[in-house]
């Protein structure tokens, strides 16, 4: 229980105190990047370490960070935010379900880093983000979406969402599959105890778009499916 308190806290104020520093820089007339590099990155690596957490990173060596891309990642604990953040070595623009960005100060620090919100319930407006994250690729940064669209309860692979696949060929940039597997024992969904422990995190090899059409999606969906199905522990798919 002390541990529970003691964690909790510990991310809630620490996540306030890096929020303000977000809207400082931002006040400074730094733009999206660095609040990502010096804010969100950092604010994800004092978190794991100090929960215990440690992440294996694989693939890492086959990420080129000038090159935009669409990262498509399962999703099985709130815990794969800041594996993410700490362990994929690029500069990215996360796509997050829109009720993040209502939360006081720290959705405020997340629309100074350019992540995007994406109102699932709406599709006019959903649409409207994924334009938003399209123009951010042709500016040259990358983006990651989970492809989900919610967390696992059990760590399965739910289907996929065709947003980020529209996304993908709106911009003809390659699709990364990103696999993470051993999260959810970390925080299963719905609870906020926070286990010790490692899980690890997969970059696989880019999947070409360039020159698709729609009628390409449903291929597309298969092929990402199956690079992070294959990925995951056994007796999950």
């Amino acid at each position: 229980m002390v541990r529970f308190i003691a964690l909790n806290g510990f991310i809630a104020l620490h996540t306030i105190l890096f929020c303000i520093w977000a809207l400082l820089l931002a006040a400074l007339g730094k733009g999206g990047e660095p609040v990502h590099r010096l804010v969100a990155v950092p604010w994800a690596k004092i978190i794991l370490r100090v929960c215990g957490i440690k992440v294996r990173v694989t693939g890492s060596r086959d990420v080129d960070p000038m090159v935009p891309r669409i990262y498509m990642s399962n999703h099985q604990s709130y815990f794969d935010i800041f594996a993410l953040l700490a362990c994929l070595p690029l500069h990215f623009k996360f796509i997050l379900k829109q009720e993040l960005m209502g939360i006081p100060l720290f959705g405020l620090a997340m629309k100074k880093a350019g992540y995007i919100g994406l109102e699932r319930e709406d599709p006019r407006k959903a649409i409207k983000s994924l334009v938003e994250a399209a123009e951010k690729i042709r500016m040259g940064a990358s983006v990651l979406i989970f492809v989900e669209g919610t967390r696992s309860p059990d760590g399965n692979l739910l289907p996929l969402k065709k947003g980020g696949f529209n996304l993908a060929i709106r911009s003809g940039c390659d699709i990364v599959p990103v696999v993470i597997s051993g999260s959810r024992r970390i925080v299963p969904k719905g609870s906020l105890k926070i286990n010790r422990g490692t899980f690890d995190l997969n970059i696989g090899l880019p999947i070409p778009t360039k020159g698709l059409s729609k009628r390409a999606i449903p291929d597309l969906m298969e092929r990402v499916r199956g690079a992070i199905s294959s990925q995951l522990e056994p007796k999950q798919e």
